[in-house]
């Protein structure tokens, strides 16, 4: 496994300014990247809190233009700005263990993480002008981290790996969309793409989760390997994209079907394949009980949203934060955390308020998907935001100086 050079006496890169590009910040991607996006997403969620509890000061800048309404920026800079940046960090990072291939570090690195600091910064101010800035460089972000990617897997003949391509041109397409609407003043149909991005992120966990889970399992937990069923390998995918796909066009065109039948076999599918990983045997171990528990709650989050298209007891809405915050922003904060102590040289033991961080985005998932459904909607908000916000501060707090050090 290729991993970060170590560092001896006479060269102490952690005594550099962090703006010198050999700086630890800015050895592969997954350090500056995790903490950026960790440290926006407290900022952005209590920004979109304060918003709709009436707090003025927590709008976007120039909001009466409604170039990006509130809800589009909310739903976009999630998405894009958080979960996005924090899986591009991992793939670029991991790619290089896949394909024994050094990664992009240093320089390319800095400019990645400038771009996405301006592309934030343009779209908080809203205006015609930010935001067409804004898509211009949102664009360059995603050539090259796409560029870079697809130079690595194709010179080493990665096949495996290959799938990865699309699923990152099929966000960056979206991400576009989204704010191409915006600008174009389609916010319906820029929250139609943003749903259409958090269903595009179940895929990317059915595919990273289905190779990590398992196999970490067996290595963290000690139990048997666990030969995955054909028929349900070979279904999965297709009936999830075809779910997918059918949400997206729906939009557009009238379909004699919903993706509501999709989506419960997809949800359940998954939890047939989560289940068969011995999830229960993890239970003394956080950095593991946290992936099955992502996971399963994307199984369940796809379920809710098959039932919301069948029944009005179930709030789309709501269902869709049960995959938004409970599957991906624990399956990322379980990932940061591994990824953080295992690519910089330091044993796989989580400290107890890492462990309590994973709890909380798991309450505040339960939270929002079930408080709406009482009545109390605003209170769902607000609880979900504080506990979101108070984990993964902890994370940016434990691990700035792990991933601001050179590796051990």
């Amino acid at each position: 496994m290729i991993s970060e050079p170590l560092v001896n006496a006479e060269n102490n890169t952690s005594a550099l300014s962090i703006f010198n590009d050999r700086h630890p910040l800015w050895q592969l991607s997954f350090r500056a990247f995790f903490l950026a996006a960790s440290l926006f997403s407290v900022v952005a969620v209590a920004l979109w809190v304060g918003s709709l509890s009436g707090l003025s000061f927590a709008s976007p800048i120039t909001a009466k233009a409604l170039y990006l309404s509130s809800l589009v920026w909310h739903a976009h800079e999630m998405i894009f700005g958080f979960a996005a940046t924090v899986a591009i960090g991992f793939i670029l990072t991991a790619v290089q263990t896949w394909t024994s291939s050094p990664s992009i570090s240093g320089r390319p690195v800095m400019a990645l993480v400038a771009i996405w600091v301006m592309v934030r910064a343009l779209l908080w101010y809203n205006t015609i002008s930010s935001l067409a800035f804004a898509i211009a460089l949102q664009s360059l972000w995603w050539l090259a981290i796409i560029g870079c990617y697809a130079r690595i897997v194709l010179r080493a003949k990665n096949k495996r790996n290959y799938l990865f391509i699309p699923l990152l041109s099929a966000l960056a397409t979206v991400n576009l969309l989204v704010l191409g609407c915006g600008l174009a003043g389609k916010t319906d149909l820029a929250v139609h793409f943003t749903r259409s991005a958090v269903l595009i992120f179940t895929l990317v966990m059915a595919v990273v989760g289905g190779r990590v889970i398992p196999f970490f399992t067996v290595r963290g937990a000690g139990t048997e390997p666990t030969q995955p069923l054909p028929w349900l390998e070979m279904a999965l995918l297709p009936v999830a994209i075809a779910g997918i796909t059918i949400f997206i066009l729906g939009q557009f065109i009238s379909l004699p079907i919903t993706p509501a039948l999709f989506m419960l076999s997809a949800g359940i599918l998954h939890l047939v394949r989560c289940a068969r990983w011995s999830g229960r045997k993890t239970l003394n171990v956080p950095l593991l009980w946290s992936l099955h528990l992502a996971y399963l709650l994307m199984s369940l989050g796809l379920i809710a949203l098959g039932l919301s298209y069948l029944t009005p007891m179930v709030q789309f809405s709501a269902a869709l934060h049960i995959i938004t915050i409970g599957a991906i922003g624990l399956i990322i904060i379980a990932m940061m955390s591994r990824v953080s102590l295992g690519h910089t040289g330091r044993a796989l033991i989580t400290k107890r308020r890492i462990n309590l961080a994973f709890y909380l985005v798991a309450a505040a998932a339960l939270i929002r998907f079930i408080l709406p459904h009482l009545g109390y909607t605003l209170l769902s908000w607000q609880l979900s935001a504080l506990l979101w916000g108070i984990a993964f501060s902890l994370f940016f707090f434990t691990y700035w100086p792990i991933l601001t050090k050179p590796r051990q």
